[in-house]
């Protein structure tokens, strides 16, 4: 199908399903409602496949789950013949792998591309969605699934002055696809979350001189990052069916495994309280060495019990002290204000390490805020620093902020913002009452962010495949989830939220990096084993919780 062909608009065009987003979520979703002989579109903002690793293309950018576990499991042979370069893949690579999953499986003919979605509505006299683009798209559908991910809206600081930068100014998730070249220039980044611990030591190798402007340091752990034995991926492919067994019933988030027998899900292990300091240091040194976020599984209560957190935290800024040779800049460095984990742990190659290089400068806005950005540079309290080229990492609308950003009405003409208002709600993060058969694939109130992010994806698109499949056989023609089972849902997502150390991490898992967003944490934290037997446990028990209409 050429470039004009997929680009046509569909004007008053019925479809059994419409998918908003291409990414990993959407590809899949549409894979499995062809296999139902449903009609399906997916209407996706970007040129091509991918999601956010068609949009994040920042220096770095990499995933921070292992490439053998972030992959689809739905396709044996696709597993099997498609080989990663790296234990942690990078970004070029990762959309290459959604570009091949896509035409592998015919799946963009189907995809219409640039094309944003800025409307969603329920008629319930026809008892369709209408879904409107911003570029004239006008079509009905039974169905309304949402893949917009969890973190695709950037967040721009509210900084003033940022419109009068003459310089080069980029934001780390919408980074110009035909790359930058920082040889020689004076670059600023704002942020050290993730991306920035990303981008930062890449920037530094180029740039002329990097200053980081840090307000919150973040803990980051090493990725022990390195390229992939040909013989050793073989044999873990030989046990692959049971390795992603492991990923989806595990007692953590699914992030993979390292070793080649794969083994079943281990028993609790050991708490911080029983074992000796001694103990628990070795337990910590051998899972740093190991590298990765699995650093925060070397016990079982590192989340849940204060002391045990304050050991893990006082052991990674033991590591940064030795590692940044000034101290005061390893002080700015160490993180204080929440608890280790509690904000997305960061895996990295050699930041700490950038901070001893000649060419590289921190700026601790705790102690000197930036004031105002200037035509060529930032004004903190004390200085003003001369900038070429300013770099923005400052994070995603999370988890809500795609879905809010269009106008989806349920019944009533009921708008999505006004039912979120103080915060998202829904059952098991699939459904939301009042909106009848619309599904969000990974939304709040699920494992999500918190989880291998392809493990739950395939988890909740044939958890809904099966609820359509039903739909279709018992000729039922709405579903949507009881309002007293969302509530009880709420409410045990917060009580095992409480349960840990996460709403003490100001994270944007509460939405505590957005201005006037509720402060509600979004994600289940029981785990994605645990989440996966709620669910069965639903669908088991004839779909207890939701409501269907013949």
């Amino acid at each position: 199908m050429d470039q004009n062909q997929r680009q046509e608009l569909d004007r008053e065009t019925d479809f059994d399903v419409i998918i908003v987003g291409a990414g990993f979520a959407g590809l899949y979703m549409l894979h499995r409602l062809r296999g139902l002989g449903l009609n399906a579109r997916v209407y996706e903002a970007g040129e091509n496949v991918g999601g956010t690793w068609y949009w994040n293309r920042y220096p770095g950018a990499r995933c921070d789950a292992e490439s053998l576990a972030y992959s689809f499991s739905f396709s044996p042979e696709l597993e099997q013949e498609w080989e990663w370069s790296e234990r942690y893949a990078t970004q070029p690579e990762i959309l290459r792998y959604a570009e091949h999953v896509a035409d592998r499986f015919d799946l963009r003919r189907d995809i219409r591309f640039e094309r944003t979605v800025t409307a969603a509505r329920f008629d319930e006299a026809t008892r369709l969605w209408t879904v409107e683009t911003e570029q004239g798209d006008r079509a009905r559908a039974r169905i309304c699934i949402m893949a917009t991910g969890c973190l695709s809206v950037p967040q721009r600081p509210d900084i003033p002055g940022l419109d009068d930068f003459q310089g080069n100014l980029y934001q780390a998730s919408l980074w110009p696809h035909e790359g930058v070249d920082f040889t020689g220039q004076r670059v600023g980044v704002i942020g050290t979350g993730s991306s920035a611990i990303q981008a930062i030591p890449v920037i530094a190798v180029q740039a002329g001189q990097l200053t980081v402007f840090q307000r919150t340091p973040n803990f980051s752990v090493p990725a022990v990052n390195s390229k992939l034995d040909p013989e050793w991926v073989a044999q873990f492919k030989a046990h692959y069916r049971e390795h992603r067994d492991n990923h989806r019933h595990g007692l953590g988030q699914g992030f993979g495994d390292l070793e080649i027998e794969p083994h079943p899900p281990a028993p609790a292990a050991e708490t911080g309280a029983e074992l000796t300091d001694a103990e628990l240091e070795q337990a910590l040194e051998e899972y740093w060495a190991k590298g990765g976020a699995r650093f925060m599984g070397a016990v079982t209560d590192s989340l849940s019990n204060e002391e045990t957190n304050r050991l893990f935290a006082d052991f990674v800024r033991k590591k940064i002290r030795a590692t940044v040779k000034d101290p005061e800049v390893a002080e700015a460095l160490c993180p204080s204000d929440h608890p280790i984990g509690t904000k997305r742990i960061c895996v990295d190659t050699g930041y700490y390490e950038t901070y001893n290089r000649d060419n590289v400068s921190l700026v601790n806005l705790r102690k000197t805020p930036i004031e105002r950005v200037t035509a060529n540079g930032i004004q903190t309290s004390d200085a003003h620093y001369e900038l070429d080229t300013l770099v923005l990492a400052t994070g995603f609308d999370a988890m809500t902020g795609a879905l809010l950003r269009m106008d989806i009405r349920g019944v009533g003409g009921m708008a999505l913002a006004e039912k979120w208002a103080a915060g998202p709600r829904s059952y098991l993060g699939i459904g939301i009452a009042g909106f009848p058969n619309l599904f969000t694939i990974t939304g709040p109130g699920s494992p999500s962010v918190l989880s291998n992010m392809l493990v739950s994806i395939e988890q909740h698109v044939d958890w809904m495949i099966d609820c359509i499949r039903y739909m279709e056989d018992e000729g039922l023609a709405l579903v949507e989830p009881e309002p007293d089972a969302e509530d009880a849902w709420v409410d045990h997502v917060n009580e095992v939220a409480n349960g840990t150390l996460f709403p003490k991490g100001g994270s944007w898992y509460l939405g505590a990096n957005v201005a006037g967003k509720p402060r509600v944490f979004m994600p289940y934290a029981a785990g994605v084993g645990a989440y996966r037997e709620v669910c069965d446990r639903v669908a088991e028990n004839g779909y207890e919780g939701f409501r269907f209409s013949a």
